[in-house]
């Protein structure tokens, strides 16, 4: 049944991504605009609750930008490469970076170290978590290391000179380049601003990733926590939760993880009608965050104990369990983020 469907899920729209695109930039233009000019104008809670609004869907800009990396959002490729270079720099994001690591988290998920985009276990904690919710200092601290480190032509680690090895020196100059381009736009927004007096401006821009990550941590940090690594299904190693439309709506319709993963090539918004279509072959879906955190917080606990558990969802009965000793890799139905 899925084969007669697939084709029109595959199918990209301008119409539709531009309903979500611009959407999601008007509804952060909103937030913004409002959160501005309430300073000065309204009492310091109401202009506090406005940014801590903004922010809270800012944070989402990086699920915005990785379906800009897919190239899946709009028919037109063109619009889908404009729009991911808008995304990447509102955002803090380099484009070049997460194009080639994450092609090789979707060709090897969970398999390190031909994966190494996302890890597990994950260590998660409430501490962590709480500096997500009001303001990451570490993370800008991070950003801004690597995008200076990476601005001086320098590479670290493993993952980044297995991303980016020395016979490809085109890659790294446009990975360069653009950490370079990032500092200075948004050095230029700060310094323009305060030269005027706007203080609030990068608050509402350059800042804006960094604080009120609250419901974006809670739904982001939920794809692959406690799940196995190491396995050729992708029902085992990622994690697809009901969420309301808002939500879904921000989070770019991420919360059906495992259908991306199982044919990446379907467009964000048609991730839920692909749902229906195989919800009768996956494992039990967590309805709403409540849930999926009460299940995810019962893996970490266990893991203190048990390093090595991993969750192993029930899968259904009709449908056979791949070994979990298999060493085969994972294929994403035409993954187009490379």
């Amino acid at each position: 049944m899925i084969r007669e469907h697939l084709s029109r899920l595959n199918r990209r729209s301008d119409w539709k991504g531009a309903l979500q695109t611009l959407g999601y930039l008007g509804t952060l233009a909103l937030t913004g605009t409002l959160a501005c000019l309430s300073v000065g104008r309204v009492h310091w809670t109401v202009v506090l609750l406005l940014f801590i609004l903004h922010g809270t869907g800012y944070t989402f800009m990086v699920n915005g930008f990785h379906e800009l990396v897919h190239d899946s959002v709009f028919k037109t490729r063109m619009l889908n490469r404009v729009f991911l270079v808008i995304f990447s720099f509102l955002g803090w994001n380099n484009h070049v970076m997460f194009w080639a690591s994450h092609t090789e988290h979707h060709k090897y998920t969970l398999h390190p170290p031909a994966d190494l985009e996302v890890v597990v276990p994950e260590a998660l904690s409430l501490r962590e978590y709480l500096s997500w919710t009001i303001v990451n200092v570490m993370g800008f601290y991070e950003v801004m290391k690597m995008n200076i480190r990476l601005s001086c032509g320098r590479l670290q680690g493993q993952w980044e000179n297995h991303l980016f090895p020395k016979s490809d020196p085109k890659q790294r100059r446009r990975l360069f380049n653009w950490a370079r381009l990032l500092l200075v736009g948004h050095g230029t927004i700060v310094g323009v601003s305060l030269a005027f007096g706007l203080w609030q401006l990068p608050l509402a821009i350059t800042l804006a990733p960094f604080y009120c990550a609250w419901l974006h941590y809670l739904c982001n940090n939920a794809q692959h926590t406690g799940l196995q690594d190491n396995v050729p299904d992708f029902r085992l190693c990622t994690r697809t939760i009901i969420l309301s439309p808002i939500v879904r709506f921000l989070y770019w319709h991420m919360n059906y993880h495992t259908e991306h993963h199982m044919y990446a090539a379907v467009p964000c918004y048609n991730l839920g009608k692909l749902h229906k279509l195989i919800r009768h072959d996956l494992p039990h879906c967590p309805r709403g965050l409540f849930e999926t955190w009460k299940e995810i917080s019962a893996v970490l606990k266990q893991q203190k104990v048990d390093p090595e558990y991993r969750l192993v969802p029930d899968l259904p009965a009709n449908v056979v369990r791949p070994s979990l000793s298999s060493s085969a890799l994972p294929r994403s139905s035409a993954t187009s983020a490379g």
